[in-house]
């Protein structure tokens, strides 16, 4: 790094994971790379704190990662080389429900399909059919999702691998709603709760178009590779990504927010921030922040087209969320002992639950009984709180408005207690401590959790592929030549997987290497969409 971390081949804005994939990326290609992170620490998303008491290690955002896996960009990196290694709970996940026994997701496809013939005799075979279906494609449907859009090679292998009349099948199932998905192939509720549940997971409600597609993709990981988490807390994964950037020449800069990106005669030129530096980019910037933070707040008003800003505008965030941390003294006392090996908890809600759960955030309402995603972290991983004892969390999702008071914040919170209460009897008594962080409390934590969203935009398939963040080119490359969107406000979107940050740095290496003839077709193509600036 030249001129005290002044000057850069690439200055990347955000060391979340994808900004992180980023610079590790550009670093891998010989770039001299610069990342600044407006927080202390470095991670965004990817952090760990103790919360509630001495000795429980909380992870402050994301906290499984079954997109780790397979061709997913974190995947290639070879973390584990950096201090990283992954732990499981016995079970994946337990989807929990009024009347009705836990539904259980194993690692073992035969053990899931026992838990699932439970509901209804013959879905036991019915899921494993289900599965190997799954497996022949998995790593194909994974490339053409992190593949920067139109995905022409991974989706011709994807043909050759599942035959055209397999794959319009597929993608009728993907563009189906969750719920017509598990009526069509399954008798009973367990399977139908784990695949709406996971939709669920996704932000987007069982009878949501495409709803099929998230809750199969995700099932379907959690069975092929489970849900892991990294030993000691999410921060294990920033620290080797850190770590490996580090040893390849690379550098983070903490306490760095950055307040402008110059751009001159149409190119991002470098970055200026709150504390009055100026870090030049002699080839790229890459900003890992939400789409909004970019194009509204850190690009001149002058160098975008009026039509995109008037697209962001209309932009919709996925909801605003409330999540709670507890200290235990013990194991959480389920009900139902089959919950208690589950590392991800879905609970509160039958499928005509999720439907009523879904319906009250879209319409603007806070549902009476709220559906749960939680996490049961020291069963996954013993090194997250003393002996004994159990590091917990939850949360749960609010209508997207511009403030929520504390008020309603705890009310939320004593609600998703009084839930664990009914399914967990004496959970109340086993708490020894607790953090509840709202909207506010999540977005002053991490600025592109704007207003408590926690995906940089809904997964709603009117915000996906070329519609993602606002209709446009389906691709990292920006109306500014050499200035590239890294966040999850771009395909393929949220989860820890590296992929925006990865199909930035992709661009930012292509139009290097291809020069003026790149930038002209990028120019070209979104003169057609936007209009000149």
């Amino acid at each position: 790094m030249t001129g005290g971390h002044d000057v850069a081949d690439a200055v990347v804005i955000g060391s979340g994971p994808n900004g992180l994939v980023a610079a590790n990326l550009l670093a891998d290609a010989g770039w001299d790379v610069l990342v600044l992170e407006a927080a202390a620490t470095p991670g965004g998303g990817a952090r760990t704190a103790e919360l509630t008491a001495p000795g429980f290690r909380n992870d402050l955002c994301s906290a499984f990662y079954p997109l780790t896996n397979g061709p997913a960009p974190l995947a290639g990196l070879g973390l584990t080389e950096y201090g990283l290694s992954w732990e499981h709970a016995p079970a994946v996940l337990a989807h929990v429900a009024p009347d009705l026994p836990a539904a259980v997701l194993f690692r073992d496809a035969e053990r899931t399909a026992e838990s699932v013939e439970r509901f209804a005799a013959g879905d036991g075979r019915r899921w494993l059919e289900f599965y190997r279906s799954w497996l022949p494609v998995s790593d194909e449907l994974l490339r053409v999702m992190f593949t920067p859009f139109p995905p022409v090679r991974p989706m011709a292998a994807l043909l050759r691998r599942a035959g055209v009349a397999r794959a319009l099948r597929l993608a009728r199932s993907f563009t189906l709603p969750v719920a017509r998905l598990g009526a069509e192939e399954f008798s009973g509720q367990g399977a139908r709760l784990l695949l709406a549940g996971c939709a669920l997971h996704t932000d987007v409600g069982p009878s949501d178009a495409a709803s099929g597609g998230y809750g199969w993709l995700l099932t379907m990981l959690g069975q092929q590779y489970g849900f892991p988490v990294p030993r000691g807390g999410a921060g294990a994964l920033t620290d080797a990504l850190v770590a490996r950037l580090r040893g390849r020449g690379g550098a983070v800069l903490c306490g760095e927010t950055a307040e402008r990106i110059v751009v001159g005669h149409g190119r991002a030129l470098g970055v200026g921030t709150a504390g009055g530096h100026w870090y030049r980019a002699r080839r790229a910037v890459l900003a890992d922040v939400g789409a909004a933070a970019l194009y509204l707040d850190l690009v001149p008003a002058d160098a975008l087209p009026e039509r995109l800003r008037e697209d962001l505008r209309r932009m919709v965030m996925d909801g605003a969320t409330v999540k709670v941390d507890w200290a235990l003294s013990r194991p959480v006392p389920w009900s139902d002992p089959e919950v208690s090996g589950a590392g991800t908890v879905h609970l509160g809600a039958d499928l005509p639950g999720m439907h009523r759960y879904a319906a009250s955030l879209a319409s603007g309402s806070v549902p009476e009984e709220p559906f749960m995603i939680c996490g049961q972290m020291t069963t996954c991983d013993p090194s997250r709180s003393p002996a004994g004892t159990e590091s917990l969390w939850a949360y749960t999702h609010l209508p997207q408005r511009p403030e929520w008071p504390r008020t309603a914040v705890e009310d939320v919170a004593a609600r998703m207690e009084a839930q664990l209460e009914r399914y967990a009897p004496g959970f109340g008594a086993s708490v020894l401590a607790r953090h509840v962080a709202g909207p506010a409390e999540l977005e002053a934590e991490n600025p592109n959790l704007v207003g408590g969203a926690l995906g940089g935009g809904t997964a709603a398939v009117f915000q996906q592929l070329v519609l993602r963040p606002v209709p446009g080119l389906g691709r990292a490359d920006t109306p500014v030549d050499r200035l590239y969107l890294a966040s999850a406000a771009a395909h393929p979107g949220p989860g820890v997987h590296g992929g925006p940050g990865a199909n930035a740095a992709r661009a930012a290496l292509a139009r290097d290497r291809l020069g003026g003839g790149y930038a002209a077709t990028v120019r070209a193509a979104n003169r057609l969409v936007y209009g000149r600036p």
